[in-house]
């Protein structure tokens, strides 16, 4: 998924997607475009994305955020598996 359906899917500001990237929380393939890169976003990027942002939206800051929904994921695994 490309970085303009993430933002229009998720409703999460650009500065805030880049921030995610830049700390780690996220690791979108570069897709080389010129001299420009395109970020193409796996699923599992976009589940943590979509459950970061819901708890940065709560109010807790972004490590706490992204430690929640690595929790969320994990119970999401253990229900599937």
């Amino acid at each position: 998924m490309r970085t303009s359906e993430i933002l229009n899917k998720i409703k999460i500001p650009r500065h805030k997607l880049y921030y995610l990237e830049q700390k780690g929380y996220i690791a979108p393939k570069r897709i080389p475009m010129g001299d420009l890169e395109s970020r193409d976003y796996s699923k599992e990027d976009c589940l943590r994305i979509e459950i970061i942002w819901k708890y940065l939206k709560k109010g807790y800051r972004h490590r706490s955020a992204y430690e929640q929904a690595i929790n969320e994921i994990n119970e999401l695994k253990g229900k599937k598996g």
